[in-house]
């Protein structure tokens, strides 16, 4: 993963012990406070949340345990590779688009983040300037030219 996808999974697991956990305690605690808990809705609501919040927890420490952050800024953008940045011409259109290759955590389409497992990335690795990319994706073929690599921080 980026070391931008590495802080922002750290940011999250930081607000989630610091600021959800304890949140979630105290709610679990007032649900108790209003007796049987057996039918308390607002009890069970608490501890549905707890549960999700301690299973996001989990993945996270998991996927920071495993993860292996790759800094490649310091490489020449000559080629698409992971972190970088590229523009593409979609040859049908006409139209640009601009997506970084980042981990699978990482990845958010909407947002131009693509991940390095994605058809389109597999297929854009390696890529120079200039060159032309076939690929299938759900909505059909698409063909790509390559406009621009770059590096952004």
């Amino acid at each position: 993963m980026t070391r931008q996808g590495h802080d922002q999974l750290s940011e999250e697991l930081r607000r989630l012990k610091g600021v959800e956990r304890p949140a979630i305690s105290a709610a679990i605690g007032r649900a108790r406070e209003h007796g049987d808990i057996s039918e308390n809705a607002e009890y069970d609501a608490a501890k549905e949340k707890q549960a999700m919040i301690e299973a996001r927890i989990r993945q996270i420490e998991d996927r920071l345990a495993r993860a292996e952050v790759v800094d490649a800024s310091g490489q020449p953008p000559d080629v698409v590779r992971f972190g970088t940045t590229v523009v593409l011409e979609d040859l049908d259109t006409g139209d640009e688009v601009t997506y970084r290759i980042v981990g699978e955590d990482e990845a958010d389409v909407s947002r131009g983040l693509l991940s390095v497992s994605s058809p389109v990335a597999r297929a854009l690795i390696g890529k120079r300037i200039e060159d032309q990319v076939k690929v299938v994706v759900p909505k059909g073929k698409r063909e790509y030219e390559v406009r621009d690599i770059r590096f952004d921080s």
